[in-house]
């Protein structure tokens, strides 16, 4: 017996249009909206950067009102080649909850979209966590200093700095590949 998939739509945009409006325009039916911002990241700080974890608490907290348990399924998806969707997939994964992304994200879905908020879910039972040191990497590692190589997944634009739409510092990590 296979639990059912908790479908989860994570869109997010570097130009600060809403994923929640653009959730409610069109989603995928039985999906459920989560906000990076609000739930995947905490506040950005100068030291913490832009999109920090969130505090164990914070999340599990969105994840049990999103209505996933610690032994759900998860699909995300967002719309942007699942940079945001798969945020939430890396930090599931990372805590032991098996999730995945939408192959093609929303763009692949062929069928019919509901809109509007969407009818809330039953609450999960998620319990928090601390996110486990062996699947973050350091300052000094980020840095180079250990050997690591870092990948810088944004677009070429910004790991080369001749743009920077959100960001402080344009450019990349020294060392950083693209």
């Amino acid at each position: 017996d296979h639990p059912e998939a908790v479908i989860v739509d994570v869109r997010w945009y570097l130009d600060g249009r809403s994923g929640r409006v653009a959730y409610e325009a069109g989603h995928l039916a039985g999906s459920v909206f989560v906000d990076l911002d609000a739930v995947l990241a905490a506040p950005a700080t100068p030291e913490a950067g832009r999109h920090p974890l969130p505090a164990p608490e914070v999340f599990a907290a969105g994840m049990r009102v999103a209505g996933i348990s610690d032994d759900s399924v998860v699909v995300a998806y967002d719309d942007a080649g699942g940079m945001s969707a798969g945020r939430l997939v890396w930090m599931l994964r990372a805590l032991g909850v098996d999730a995945a992304l939408l192959d093609g994200g929303l763009a692949a879905w062929t069928g019919d979209l509901a809109t509007g908020a969407g009818a809330p879910p039953a609450p999960g039972a998620f319990a928090a966590r601390d996110w486990p040191g062996d699947r973050l990497a350091t300052i000094d590692e980020a840095a180079g200093d250990a050997g690591a190589v870092v990948i810088d997944a944004r677009a070429a634009e910004r790991y080369r700095g001749d743009v920077e739409p959100v960001d402080p510092r344009a450019g990349h990590i020294p060392g950083a590949v693209n």
